[in-house]
């Protein structure tokens, strides 16, 4: 009841309290949970963009796949939210491992143990959120290959903050993995990190230079209504 009643606090208030708290003392929400929200963000921009096209007559041709992948989004979506508390959870018995008591050759073996145990955690959370930010890219980029021609920007900015939301949550992956001393393990998740940057970031800055791109021809004007 009491992790629910936390969940409450960090989801559901509202956007400047979350902002202050994030800026405030409190070491949660950190730079985890700002992380998820960022690719929260990215992906509900893509369901903004979904939610546009449907219904469309020019895009009539594409509403089934429109639909599918507004679910898509509105699933990571919440995956990615999700974990803004997963990352609180996280990081509290890490937290706590510091605290524990070692004078003692028995202490000092529990609190490596607690503490490589958290620290294992605490790099997984945000590798999770990196796997969903990948699928917030891949799901903008066809949104902006077949989405309402007028939402591009929308698109491009969900690429945007996708792939800000990956870059700062590889940081909370290795600031864990380098105090981890099972190397195999730490290799693991640093080999699946940096796999997912090397693929993915590039596509993110190709959805976003392309719609760029798009609205730097001289052919194309501000429009004024959503089609």
């Amino acid at each position: 009841m009491e992790r629910n009643k936390v969940y409450m606090t960090l989801i559901q208030k509202e956007v400047s309290e979350f902002v202050f708290e994030l800026s405030s003392r409190n070491p949660i929400p950190g730079g985890g949970g700002a992380s998820a929200l960022a690719g929260a963000l990215g992906a509900s921009l893509g369901g903004m963009v979904a939610n546009l096209t449907i219904g469309k007559p020019n895009y009539a041709d594409e509403e089934d796949e429109m639909k599918r992948l507004k679910v898509a989004t509105y699933r990571v979506q919440k995956e990615l939210l999700d974990l803004i508390q997963k990352d609180a959870d996280a990081f509290g018995p890490l937290a706590g491992s510091y605290r524990m008591p070692a004078e003692t050759e028995e202490e000092r073996a529990s609190k490596a143990r607690v503490m490589e145990a958290s620290f294992k955690e605490a790099c997984l959370v945000p590798l999770s959120m990196m796997k969903l930010c990948a699928e917030a890219i891949t799901l903008l980029e066809r949104l902006a290959e077949i989405g309402n021609r007028l939402a591009l920007s929308d698109a491009a900015c969900g690429a945007v903050l996708s792939a800000a939301a990956m870059r700062s949550a590889w940081l909370n992956v290795v600031v864990n993995t380098v105090s981890i001393t099972d190397d195999s393990f730490a290799s693991r998740v640093n080999d699946e990190g940096e796999a997912l940057m090397r693929e993915y970031l590039p596509r993110a800055e190709q959805i976003f230079e392309n719609i760029e791109q798009t609205y730097r021809r001289d052919d194309v004007r501000p429009a004024r209504d959503i089609e």
